[in-house]
């Protein structure tokens, strides 16, 4: 059964990195499309970027300049890259899966994390 699991997420200044992991116990990411996605308070959960099999990226604009996806395939991992944070990126951040999915959408994703916080204040 795939369950994906979220590491590193935490509290950062403005203007910072953190890097954020995805692995599986027990199957392999590079046979799924792999998606990023957050959720403030308050608000829906929102697609961040998203990877498919074949490699094709996604991001949302606000994102776009400063966030990259990439896998390690033979470490089973991938990655969500954050750099130049901003305090309206504080949300839980959610690893998810789908072996058929084309869309960065919530709706379209099987297998969710548990989700890391991440917290950009000064």
């Amino acid at each position: 059964q795939m369950q994906p699991v979220e590491s590193g997420g935490g509290l950062v200044q403005p203007g910072g990195s953190l890097r954020l992991s995805c692995s599986a116990s027990g199957s392999r990411l590079n046979f799924y499309s792999i998606g990023w996605f957050r959720q403030a308070p308050g608000k829906e959960r929102e697609g961040v970027s998203c990877i498919s099999v074949d490699g094709n990226t996604f991001y949302t604009d606000s994102v776009k300049g400063r966030f990259t996806i990439s896998r390690d395939n033979p470490k089973n991992m991938v990655y969500l890259q954050m750099t130049s944070l901003k305090s309206e990126d504080t949300a839980v951040y959610y690893c998810a899966a789908d072996a058929v999915n084309t869309r960065c959408s919530p709706d379209y994703y099987d297998y969710w994390g548990q989700g890391t916080q991440v917290t950009v204040s000064a």
